[in-house]
């Protein structure tokens, strides 16, 4: 379902960023810089996560780590605990899937205040005219390159499989 420049998909189960791994999967794990590379199994994903969880501080917002990658293209884990800043990604498309958690995403609109934070990021204070949508586990979302979005929380935490695409690829 298209809205305002973003795609939100509900019921999916695995990822696509791992489906291009699947080749993969016949391999066993290897070191941790092998998985990094290029496939994560199921029960990997799930102690990144613990192990994510246990390193946050208590008054730490938001963590990424990296799962698989393939050049500079990487698909990380996402923990917010607490809303981030409305932002831009000027040359990169942004594809999550909602493995945890729940949430708010809005996206499209126009950014207010907007400030480069550094190259590939800008910031701004709110978001004017996007459209707000409820997420969940298994929802996809895909948002263009240039779109504004926001990530809120709603609970504890709210955890992505994340992959931010260049632009064009």
């Amino acid at each position: 379902m298209k809205m305002r420049g973003a795609f939100l998909f509900g019921g999916m189960v695995l990822p696509l960023a791992l489906l291009s791994c699947a080749t993969a999967s016949a391999q066993t794990a290897g070191s941790a810089e092998e998985s990094a590379k290029g496939f994560t199994s199921s029960a990997e994903v799930k102690a990144q996560i613990s192990a994510m969880l246990s390193d946050m501080k208590p008054d730490q917002g938001f963590m990424w780590r990296p799962l698989v990658r393939d050049g500079a293209t990487v698909a990380a884990i996402e923990i917010w605990k607490k809303p981030g800043r409305p932002a831009v990604h000027p040359a990169e498309t942004e594809y999550a899937t909602v493995l945890e958690g729940s949430g708010t995403l809005i996206s499209g609109g126009a950014l207010v205040d907007a400030t480069t934070k550094r190259p590939g990021l800008v910031e701004g204070s709110r978001i004017e005219g996007g459209a707000t949508r409820l997420l969940g586990p298994g929802d996809v979302i895909l948002i263009p390159a240039r779109v504004p979005h926001w990530f809120g929380v709603n609970g504890e935490r709210l955890i992505l499989l994340g992959t931010k695409i260049r632009a064009g690829k």
